[in-house]
């Protein structure tokens, strides 16, 4: 079973009493509905499951007409454990939250015992919603993007084919052709998220500038870039505060992220360009004309897409955790990695067989802070397939 930890989380919530509103959030094509009907299918409690990708124009009365249509199966199937009414795609629903804590409210205050679940592939736009008008009534289930293990299990992966074709489950069937696996990744993962996830959920001035920023940031996975000299690069005029509002919505759409550099002061950690990283590295491999045999005898992009992965993996890994994924650089001297917990920090340093322009700066980092462990992954240290084997639980205990 893929997401063990999730379905386990889901399975377990939804046979408690009624207590919070119940809200799964991540990427486009992790598994999340799918997720969701497993667990209704093995729970054994009546339910009522609807998309809001279905409508062509869902509103808050499509909404209301679904949940009474919820209140009327429950009414009509009584059941110890209560009714799970599921929405799925709830951010294409303008004003979903306001309605949501409406009726929610109005079925606690009639105690009726109907447990909501919620599906958002926007988890930024979710955000949003849950905290205007939510507050105190959900928990959040995050699922990030796929594994190496769970790609592994679910469909035979070797680690060089996760490295290079990424852990998206509905394209893992097609990579025996490349080609067909390049055009569903981009029609139906690239452009539908930022179509749909991005431009239709949220106010973008500059299209052409988010699509130029995507293409870019993917090439550059695993560089630190200023974003002033990354203008330079755009096709369409902006600044960096856009610049910068724009790689926080690719961040939220689960596509691509720029790690802040660790420092002391948090001002500064603000104010330093940023590493970017992708969260799949299919996102960097579809841009290509290389092709995965041609990759694995490229070293030099080969290290860059294993360390992509390494970093795509802490970032998935920790999500929902106290753990927070930095990089650190002093002039010439980089860490890879720096993993936060509290005050106490783990350093990693990455041998992936890249040529880095940077020198490595263990030595450096520690003259000027105290880490709790150094970690080197590759290279006869801790093996690439073991470390991107460690699930979330695991990362926390290196802290341990």
């Amino acid at each position: 079973m893929f997401k063990r930890y999730a379905y386990k989380k889901i399975f377990s919530r939804l046979t408690e009493t009624r207590k919070f509103i119940q809200v799964i959030s991540g990427p486009r094509q992790v598994g999340k509905t799918t997720l969701i009907q497993e667990v209704l299918k093995e729970i054994g409690i009546p339910g009522h499951y609807v998309s809001a990708d279905e409508v062509s124009a869902a509103s808050p009365v499509w909404l209301q007409q679904q949940w009474e249509t919820a209140r009327i199966k429950y009414k009509s199937s009584p059941h110890k454990k209560g009714f799970i009414f599921v929405v799925d795609e709830i951010q294409k629903i303008h004003g979903w939250s306001d309605t949501v804590k409406l009726l929610w409210d109005q079925d606690g205050g009639n105690r009726l015992n109907i447990k909501v679940v919620l599906l958002g592939s926007a988890p930024l736009l979710i955000q949003k919603g849950l905290t205007e008008s939510l507050a105190g009534r959900f928990e959040l289930i995050r699922i990030p993007h796929w594994s190496y293990s769970e790609i592994r299990e679910a469909f035979g992966f070797s680690l060089e084919q996760y490295i290079y074709f990424g852990g998206y489950p509905g394209a893992a069937g097609l990579i025996a052709d490349e080609n067909r696996w390049r055009h569903y990744i981009r029609d139906s993962l690239i452009e539908t998220t930022i179509s749909k996830d991005i431009f239709m959920m949220t106010r973008v001035d500059k299209p052409a500038l988010l699509r130029n920023l995507f293409e870019i940031g993917c090439s550059y996975s695993g560089q630190i870039v200023s974003l002033n000299k990354m203008l330079g690069q755009l096709h369409d005029a902006g600044n960096v505060t856009t610049l910068s509002h724009y790689l926080n919505l690719l961040a939220g759409a689960g596509m691509i992220t720029g790690l802040q550099k660790y420092s002391p002061k948090k001002i500064k950690e603000k104010a330093s360009s940023p590493k970017l990283q992708v969260l799949n590295t299919a996102l960097i491999t579809v841009q290509t004309d290389t092709g995965f045999e041609g990759a694995i005898l490229d070293h030099e992009k080969w290290g860059r897409l294993t360390e992509s992965a390494i970093g795509a993996h802490l970032i998935n890994s920790t999500q929902g955790t106290d753990l927070t994924i930095l990089y650190w650089r002093d002039r010439n001297r980089e860490v890879d990695f720096v993993l936060k917990k509290g005050k106490e920090l783990i350093a990693i340093e990455v041998k992936s067989g890249r040529a880095k322009t940077s020198l490595p700066g263990m030595e450096a980092f520690l003259k000027n802070y105290r880490a709790k462990k150094l970690l080197l992954v590759g290279g006869g240290g801790i093996g690439i397939k073991e470390f991107l084997g460690m699930n979330s639980e695991q990362l926390m205990s290196l802290f341990s």
